[in-house]
């Protein structure tokens, strides 16, 4: 497997963000997804990475810069024929990484409090990260968990 920037314009990163978004909108109420769209994550403050393997896309991850201590997950998604195989945890600790080169303080992140995101939650608290309240622009949502690390 191997982890690469990417400009939001291979087929295969297309589609798993739209199986992402549908998951998304099917799990939770309208006012309650925070997952971005392509537009969205094209914004200069995101950086988006794909995971590959074999030249087939089989996960992605975006870092939000919120400032220069502080960046938020975005977007982590595996795609189904690859779950439980460690994209997600491979694509985490690229993540991880990234945030200590830049220098940041804090990672952050959104997921859902549905049952659907006990996995996702789960990974995250295995890598340090633990229940907070909202960061940057979130309001308190009973459909949103807030979680949080700081960088070694």
């Amino acid at each position: 497997m191997e982890i690469l920037l990417d400009g939001l314009q291979d087929p295969g990163v297309i589609e798993l963000l739209q199986a992402h978004l549908a998951d998304m909108y099917a799990t939770s109420p309208p006012e309650s997804v925070h997952a971005l769209d392509i537009d969205a994550l094209s914004h200069s403050s995101i950086t988006f990475w794909c995971a590959k393997r074999q030249g087939e896309v089989i996960g992605c991850v975006a870092i939000k810069e919120l400032n220069k201590t502080h960046g938020e997950i975005k977007s982590m998604r595996t795609s189904a024929a690859a779950r439980n195989q460690g994209v997600a945890t491979a694509l985490l600790l690229h993540l991880l990484d990234e945030a200590k080169r830049r220098g940041y303080q804090q990672l952050s992140l959104e997921t859902g409090s549905m049952d659907f995101f006990a996995p996702a939650r789960r990974l995250y608290q295995r890598h340090g990260f633990e229940y907070c309240g909202p960061f940057a622009d979130y309001q308190a949502d009973p459909n949103s968990l807030f979680m949080t690390r700081l960088i070694d």
